[in-house]
């Protein structure tokens, strides 16, 4: 079934078409038709499967016809979060497909002045796109009504347990109708997914696109095995074999980013970094550098693996393997999106195979291992201009006389 053969309002059939959006998947065509009825949801799919579209087309074909001009009614529709980046990313998307119609979208998130955010709220709106935090501030400042919510989505709700907001989500629900509509959409079910799931949703319909390998067909993604002091070597060779490509590379902490960082200008290549630690307007500079291909090489924590839709990266390095083996496919799903393959390599040192072996069984399938020679490993290393350097300060440290360089007293001891 086409998108053309929806009954959707024409301004929604319009933006899809000019947006190249022909036919829904899988997650669009199970969800979108429940949704439309009225039903609530819990739906479990990968990143990379069009999951903010599947509630987003509905949603705003249901107010389209429900909305007055005035929107004296208040907000309609709360989209809630895990991160600042996603709330920015889906609140683009109902631009997109709702240019023209007439409902209003707005996002609000930390780290940024909220004055802005209550004259564009005063001003009324249908759809809001939000992470708890922020929320939970305009709410009890009087600035944000739910009264007349209709519709509550909770989208990467596995993520939002992860960082601890399972109260913020309970606290919500005290200030919404309990008469709604509840999306609840997922990347992974477990016993306290469903728990919270069930909490919130009435006799829900549910939908699971859970493909036999998760990670996308369109990457493809390998292992090396390396030693952790050996991995700038690797990322420093891949950076110059491939000058114009867009690489996106993952680490475990926010230290890491930065040491990874001064790595790669020790050897005069140029990157940028983002983790959780940098106010708001620093990682959306950051994310709109890489986005432009400004600066093509970005170090990022998993704030930027769930959701964020970064286009054209052609590859995606795990510089550290990640301790939740379900962030591997959200890692590597940032590359091969939409029709475009990509590839991601995985930097695997000895302390890091149980991890490697826990992703293995997460998806079902072992990682292709790119076996290296002794002689091509050494070559990398030695070939660094990190090495080079280094080498050089050895040899001007051994020609330096000891007075110079260890001080008169210490050089007279050692003497």
């Amino acid at each position: 079934m086409r998108f053309s053969q929806y009954h959707f309002v024409e301004e929604i059939k319009e933006n899809l078409e000019k947006l190249g959006f022909k036919k829904p998947t899988d997650i669009q065509y199970k969800s979108i038709p429940s949704i439309l009825k009225g039903e609530d949801l819990l739906a479990i799919a990968q990143t990379g499967t069009g999951k903010t579209a599947a509630f987003a087309i509905p949603v705003l074909h249901i107010l389209h016809s429900k909305v007055n001009r005035k929107r004296e009614d208040g907000i309609k529709c709360i989209v809630m979060v895990p991160t600042r980046e996603l709330a920015i990313q889906i609140h683009e998307v109902f631009q997109k497909l709702g240019k023209g119609t007439r409902v209003t979208s707005f996002s609000v998130f930390g780290g940024v002045e909220q004055a802005p955010q209550i004259a564009k709220l005063e001003k009324g709106i249908d759809i809001l796109i939000t992470t708890p935090g922020r929320m939970f501030d305009l709410v009890s400042q009087g600035f944000i009504h739910l009264n007349r919510v209709e519709i509550l989505v909770l989208d990467e709700a596995d993520h939002m347990l992860d960082r601890g907001f399972i109260g913020d989500i309970r606290q919500l629900i005290r200030f919404l109708p309990r008469k709604r509509q509840t999306l609840f959409f997922s990347a992974t079910i477990d016993d306290e997914i469903k728990d919270l799931a069930y909490s919130l949703v009435h006799n829900p319909v549910r939908i699971q696109v859970s493909p036999k390998d998760p990670v996308s067909r369109n990457v493809d993604h390998s292992v090396v095995f390396v030693a952790m002091d050996d991995k700038r070597f690797f990322l420093e060779r891949l950076v110059q074999e491939h000058p114009d490509s867009k690489i996106l590379v993952f680490v475990r902490t926010k230290v890491r980013c930065e040491r990874v960082q001064a790595a790669m200008a020790r050897v005069g290549i140029e990157s940028i970094f983002m983790h959780g630690g940098k106010v708001q307007e620093d990682r959306l500079e950051v994310l709109n550098q890489f986005r432009r291909g400004t600066v093509k090489l970005l170090i990022a924590t998993d704030v930027s693996a769930r959701g964020i839709d970064i286009p054209d990266v052609d590859f995606v390095v795990n510089y550290d393997l990640p301790e939740h083996p379900e962030n591997y496919v959200h890692r590597v799903g940032r590359t091969g999106r939409g029709m475009k393959k990509g590839l991601a390599y995985s930097f695997c040192d000895d302390a890091e195979k149980p991890l490697l072996t826990a992703i293995e069984e997460y998806i079902g399938k072992q990682v292709k291992v790119l076996a290296l020679a002794k002689e091509g490993y050494r070559e990398v290393v030695d070939l660094s201009a990190d090495t080079i350097l280094d080498l050089k300060k050895i040899v001007a440290d051994l020609e330096t006389p000891p007075n110079k360089r260890y001080g008169v007293k210490k050089a007279k001891k050692m003497k």
